[in-house]
């Protein structure tokens, strides 16, 4: 993404952000209330379009304006409210929107639920989240939901995983569960963008972390060495140096 400039009406959200996402990596993302973050991943979304500036992917330009056509360019989404179905289960709610139908005609066709409940049920089983297709989501822990919704994401298989504040109200087990699932997403080569507040966990899985001030750029650190007291300054003061690592210059 660059150069992104996000206006409505007399309120400028971001305002010349740039940010590189690298192929299989964590990149955190953090700002203080206010500061773009939730505007920069809708855009990437397709949630909103940028008022100005350009995002590419592997190098090529693509506009992306609508849900659908980010999930068509591989990019999928989980937001901090999941948007779950608790009156259903957990296959249900895994499939939900893309249902697979016997027959080719989605209109009158019917669900084929046997097929369903056979690849949600290997997709729980292969990411190791230890919940049942059958279960009623409603049933489960807050940690469960939030792994749920991520294995709705990587049904699709995608190349790009945004995830907004996935440990927040979580048991430790439930944290510590969802930094795992984290971690195997970026082994398995997938690109996963980190919004929390918790500096703690974003320092345990994200390989570098990306600062915004007041809908501006506030610098790239590295996960590994930077302090907490180091990121907490660029939240607040939003300064930058010119030694420190660029996402134009990653490009």
């Amino acid at each position: 993404m660059r150069d992104i400039r996000k206006q409505f009406g007399e309120i400028i959200a971001l305002d010349g952000v740039d940010l590189t996402l690298r192929e299989g990596e964590v990149l955190g993302l953090v700002g203080d209330n206010g500061a773009g973050k939730s505007t920069l991943i809708k855009c990437l979304a397709g949630a909103h379009e940028p008022t100005n500036g350009s995002i590419r992917i592997r190098g090529e330009e693509v506009a992306i304006d609508s849900p659908r056509n980010s999930k068509s360019l591989g990019i999928e989404t989980t937001f901090q409210d999941l948007a779950l179905a608790p009156n259903l289960t957990v296959a249900q709610n895994i499939f939900l929107g893309r249902e697979e139908m016997i027959g080719a005609d989605r209109v009158f066709g019917l669900l084929d639920k046997s097929s369903m409940r056979e690849r949600a049920a290997e997709l729980l089983d292969d990411l190791e989240i230890g919940v049942e297709p059958d279960q009623t989501a409603g049933d489960l822990s807050g940690g469960q939901r939030q792994l749920v919704a991520v294995s709705r994401m990587l049904l699709s298989d995608p190349d790009i995983v945004i995830m907004d504040e996935p440990t927040s109200a979580l048991s430790v087990e439930g944290v510590d569960r969802v930094l795992e699932l984290i971690e195997q997403m970026r082994d398995r080569g997938i690109s996963v963008l980190l919004i929390s507040h918790n500096l703690e966990h974003l320092q345990q899985v994200a390989d570098r972390i990306k600062v915004l001030h007041q809908g501006h750029d506030a610098g790239v650190l590295d996960a590994a060495t930077v302090t907490r007291d180091e990121v907490v300054s660029r939240m607040v003061s939003g300064r930058t140096t010119s030694s420190e690592e660029s996402d134009t210059q990653t490009a």
